[in-house]
């Protein structure tokens, strides 16, 4: 059967023009719950995990990681979120080129424990700040572009240091009642694309339909995570 929302496209210039209108929805103004319920299962004991952020936007989670002696590094197309971020924290900030992405910068904290991309999440790669102890993808696989999946994929298993622990929030509804984003993500693509590379076990899922979806049309919209460990 094909998938509805296969060839929806959502261009940078869109994302970033949201931003830009204030219609961002999707930002939470507290750490997320689900988040905060699964920590422990990411961090598995570990002290100082740096943490990859993919479409990182403003989230709060990121100063909770930072403030509890954890690093971490974002990527998010809106300079207007990532300023954001610094401001609403109450963090200065600076900002730099980044030589090798033409036209990104980063944005890194004083105490250099967040630092923030701003540019394209597939001009990104290890090569800038290594491989990674934990990924939380809350809103970022749900976001990118359906046919751009094996492609993301692709670039989360680059960045899983051997000992990673990658959150994956992923939504369930009926594609057919509303277009996206968020788009929904089958159980079966999740598999079919990580799983020659982790281990994938199912941590939660929980009813997440709110007065909002329902008025996009959705009659049901299931929220799942999902923790993937590197095969060893």
């Amino acid at each position: 059967m094909p998938d509805p929302q296969e060839n929806q496209v959502m261009t940078l210039e869109e994302w970033e023009s949201m931003w830009q209108r204030g219609m961002t929805g999707f930002h939470q103004p507290t750490v997320y719950r689900l988040l905060q319920i699964n920590i422990d299962k990411v961090l598995a004991g570990r002290t100082g995990v740096k943490f990859f952020f993919p479409l990182c936007g403003k989230a709060v989670d990121m100063k909770w990681l930072a403030d509890m002696g954890h690093t971490v590094v974002g990527v998010e197309i809106s300079e207007k979120a990532i300023c954001e971020f610094f401001e609403e924290s109450k963090m200065s900030y600076s900002e730099e080129p980044v030589p090798t992405i033409p036209g990104a910068k980063v944005f890194r904290n004083a105490e250099k424990t967040v630092s923030l991309y701003q540019c394209d999440i597939y001009c990104f790669s290890s090569s800038l700040e290594g491989q990674f102890g934990a990924i939380w993808d809350r809103g970022a696989f749900v976001a990118i572009n359906p046919k751009d999946r094996p492609k993301y994929a692709a670039l989360m298993v680059s960045l899983m240091a051997p000992d990673c622990r990658f959150l994956l929030d992923t939504m369930l509804y009926n594609p057919e009642r509303y277009s996206g984003p968020p788009f929904c993500v089958p159980n079966e693509q999740v598999h079919s694309l990580f799983e020659s590379y982790c281990d994938i076990e199912p941590l939660q899922e929980e009813d997440a339909l709110t007065e909002d979806f329902k008025n996009w049309g959705m009659d049901y919209l299931i929220e799942k995570i999902h923790l993937l460990v590197c095969k060893s």
